[in-house]
């Protein structure tokens, strides 16, 4: 599968995530866990949800196609 993510929103799934992880294992709210989805899809690249809607935050990146090729 294709990444969706760009790098700003990995860096900061993974920030909230650690955040969020840590105070559930710190003995917060059993909901604090979710941190650990942000955790995995900053690391994966790729957003179950945002593949489900469609939408990404990543910019296709587009070659020039010289004409010597």
């Amino acid at each position: 599968m294709r990444c969706n993510m760009a790098m700003w929103d990995r860096i900061l799934r993974f920030i909230f995530g650690v955040i969020l992880t840590a105070y559930a294992i710190a003995g917060g709210p059993f909901w604090a866990y979710i941190g650990l989805y942000g955790l995995i899809t900053a690391g994966w690249g790729l957003c179950p949800i945002y593949a489900f809607f469609n939408t990404r935050t990543l910019r296709e990146r587009r070659r020039r196609i010289s004409d010597e090729e």
